[in-house]
């Protein structure tokens, strides 16, 4: 069975009659379908938000054991966003496949989605994203195998799982950076706390004598809410989760206590604080999970209801007052920049430290989502140089692919440094490092050439460039570049702001010393006009530039430190 698997790479063919045509379904997805009954229902005969956890986790963990071949448990859950609530007699449909194997954890995707069998209409809940790790009955974890990606939204999943991850890892040093000093009087934190103690019998616990990370979910949903009520005092809805924690197992026969208290309260909602502990007998307290629960009170319309605000308790509690409201301006951040789709999100975010990672991860899933649309349309090709576009929702992009003669990662190292472009790209005039952000995001000024339909006023544009080196073998070179606003950096007399949506080079090792490059512009208009000649077959200075960057490349495969040379005049093709 398991040489089947690897034969097919994780995948079935499905024969679909009606259409014709082959379609991939991946090994590792599991759906689930279930009524519900008015058991599984609150005080508004809507489905709780405690049993829905629980089958989103049971859903996804049979996913993540059939990659791995053996047991495996939560280690934690990203934030979930609920856009709609399920009613009693409404079907839940959840379907769960692993997005990515890393050494000894994988991330689940879970879609969830309500069916209404009367109206025969769906809609999305929820998203959400898991981490599992494996587990051996005789102790230690388990290297996994790693999962191919066939189609292209698994390409874009398994590509943005390592952005995920990534940032799931800096998540605490940005709430260190948020924390501020400022408290104000009100309602006692302390008149929300709740405790409560669940005994963990069998039917609660997997077929490892695990408790189920979703009946854990579910229990801590249970107190967050009676928390929330003391604050309100009437039915609070739940809206929104942020990361689940699991910071070590529990076992059958566990006391599991369970402690809430409403963190802070901000205009329309509320921030619940929620852990769960454990122990058997004398011995002390294990720490198996924390959370974060947003509530909000609705009136009869529905519209959200004005809140008290909390008074937090001394020390602890006043660190958990502060730590509400940076988590408060990430949630903000995360949905923002990153939960909405790629054409709502605005040009030019304002950066600042505290959004830089989301504005990071947006710069390089964009590019990354770009690069593996497969319906990109050859346009004119010189001497191996290669022009696509691709046109989608009324907007043009353009990708130029062509192989150079020196490796991956030197092209990567060279490309990388916008400052180095000048002296081979003639539509960068000047390029001016702004901030070295971390090892792999910076900030730039580039001033580019003018063209007729702004007025003939030179352009500048301020960009935020991302690069990621490959996760795994096989992985491509990533350097993305995007726009941003800064308040140090103001549009300026003389100067037309332009606005670049999406942008980079995608690099893939062709072989120790060959590369394939592969630029990508999502283009806006203030870029538009510079390669529009050359999309319309009336010019070809898209090759003269690339064979420039080509020999430029070439010239520097051995030489960490190129030398400066002075920025060209010709005006050939701008590629922000």
């Amino acid at each position: 069975h398991a040489s089947t698997e690897d034969k097919h790479r994780y995948t079935v063919r499905d024969e679909l009659a009606e259409e014709g045509e082959e379609v991939f379904r991946n090994l590792t997805e599991v759906k689930k379908s279930q009524i519900v009954m008015p058991c599984h229902a609150n005080h508004r005969q809507e489905l709780s938000v405690g049993q829905l956890l629980k089958w989103m986790d049971s859903t996804a963990c049979l996913s993540a054991e059939r990659h791995a071949g053996c047991p495996c448990v939560t280690a934690s859950v990203d934030d979930i966003h609920f856009e709609h609530t399920i009613g009693v007699g409404q079907v839940v449909n959840i379907k769960a496949k692993v997005n990515r194997a890393f050494n000894t954890s994988m991330e689940v995707g879970i879609v969830v989605n309500c069916e209404d069998l009367f109206s025969d209409s769906h809609w999305r809940v929820c998203q959400a994203f898991a981490t599992f790790v494996t587990q051996r009955t005789t102790g230690g974890k388990v290297q996994l195998r790693p999962l191919v990606p066939c189609t292209q939204a698994e390409q874009v999943e398994h590509s943005l799982a390592a952005e995920r991850r990534r940032m799931r890892l800096v998540h605490a040093d940005i709430m260190k950076d948020l924390l501020t000093n400022r408290a104000e009087k009100a309602v006692p934190a302390e008149r929300t706390q709740v405790e409560s103690v669940e005994l963990v019998l069998p039917p609660h616990a997997n077929h490892q004598v695990n408790t189920f990370g979703g009946q854990i979910m579910a229990w801590m949903e249970n107190v967050a809410t009676i928390a929330a009520s003391r604050l309100c005092n009437a039915h609070p809805t739940l809206r929104s989760i942020d990361m689940f924690h699991f910071r070590g197992p529990s076992q059958v026969g566990d006391r599991l206590v369970l402690k809430a208290i409403v963190n802070n309260a901000f205009k329309n909602s509320m921030e619940v604080g929620v852990c769960a502990e454990a122990y058997q007998g004398e011995e002390p307290l294990r720490h198996i999970n924390s959370a974060f629960m947003i509530f909000e009170v609705c009136d009869r319309d529905g519209k959200p209801c004005t809140l008290p605000k909390i008074q937090p308790e001394p020390l602890e509690g006043r660190r958990r007052y502060q730590e509400a409201i940076a988590r408060k301006k990430i949630r903000l951040d995360r949905k923002y920049i990153i939960s909405c789709k790629q054409t709502e999100v605005p040009l030019s975010v304002p950066w600042d430290l505290s959004n830089q990672v989301y504005l990071s991860y947006n710069n390089v899933s964009a590019l990354k989502m770009l690069a593996t649309r497969n319906n990109w349309v050859l346009n004119s090709e010189k001497n191996k140089v290669s022009l696509y576009t691709l046109e989608q929702k009324q907007v043009l992009s353009f990708k130029i692919e062509f192989e150079a003669d020196v490796p991956a990662e030197r092209a990567f190292m060279v490309l990388s440094d916008l400052g180095k472009r000048v002296e081979w790209d003639p539509n960068y005039e000047r390029c001016e490092l702004i901030r070295k952000v971390d090892d792999d995001d910076f900030l730039y000024r580039v001033v580019t050439p003018s063209i007729s339909n702004q007025g003939g006023m030179v352009q500048d544009f301020i960009l935020l460039a991302s690069r990621r080196p490959p996760c795994d073998s096989g992985d491509p070179y990533v350097i993305a570049l995007r726009s941003v606003t800064l308040p140090t950096h103001p549009p300026t007399e003389g100067y037309n702001r332009g606005e670049v949506l999406c942008a980079g080079f995608s690099i893939m090792e062709v072989s120790n010393t060959v590369s394939k490059i592969s630029y990508f512009n999502q283009a806006s208009p203030e870029v538009l006009p510079y390669i529009s000649t050359d999309i319309a077959g009336l010019s070809s200075s898209f090759y003269s530039t690339f064979c420039t960057c080509s020999t430029f490349l070439q010239d520097n495969r051995d030489n960490p430190n190129p030398k400066d040379q002075p920025p060209s005049s010709t005006l050939n093709s701008t590629l922000l």
